[in-house]
């Protein structure tokens, strides 16, 4: 499966949610699909999706937000596993795009390629729903099926090592920030009556 495939299957249900992407290849292909006011693209942060997701998550309980991480990323800050289900916001879904390399910074392999299970790490870790998955058929059940449960997932999606030809997005960081934020701002958290 393509990492590229994979979010352009479940693309037209990101509408609804606030997302949040790791750096590098993941950024460049979400944004190649077509840029939203509700992307934001962390750059230069290897590491933190998950923890602006949980911020996002926490902050703002009436939006549903998706976090596009990679391995490497989630490798190199593995308390962030902890920490998500320390809070276990239910309205987060943490997707790890794995392709067993540092790709977007030169295709260096990870720890997953030798057998590193980030699945079972995450469930290990006390987040409830944790699932690996392989094909794009299995990617777009699963994906859906964590939207509808909110319950907080971690859903580590097996891809191969291709990317784009270049990891940066062409919106600057700084219009990214304002257009997201402008975003958040003008969908108020929606009250029951």
């Amino acid at each position: 499966m393509r990492r590229l495939d994979a979010m352009q299957a479940v693309y037209p249900q990101l509408e609804q949610c606030v997302v949040v992407t790791i750096m590098g290849a993941v950024a460049a292909e979400l944004q190649s699909i077509g840029h939203k006011p509700n992307f934001f693209y962390l750059q230069h942060a290897m590491g933190l999706a998950s923890s602006l997701g949980l911020g996002i998550a926490l902050s703002r309980p009436d939006v549903t937000v998706v976090v596009f991480d990679g391995d490497g990323s989630v490798l190199m800050n593995l308390g962030g596993l902890t920490t998500l289900a320390r809070y276990r916001p239910k309205n987060l879904v943490h997707v790890v795009f794995d392709n067993e390399s540092l790709l977007s910074v030169g295709g260096f392999p990870t720890a997953t390629s030798t057998g590193s299970d980030l699945a079972a790490i995450a469930k290990a870790a006390g987040i409830p729903r944790t699932a690996t998955v392989r094909t794009l058929d299995s990617f777009t059940t699963a994906f859906t099926e964590a939207l509808g449960a909110h319950e907080l997932t971690t859903l580590v999606a097996k891809v191969e090592a291709i990317g784009p030809t270049g990891y940066v997005t062409d919106l600057s960081l700084l219009e990214n920030r304002y257009q997201f934020q402008r975003y958040l701002r003008d969908h108020p958290a929606r009250t029951d009556s």
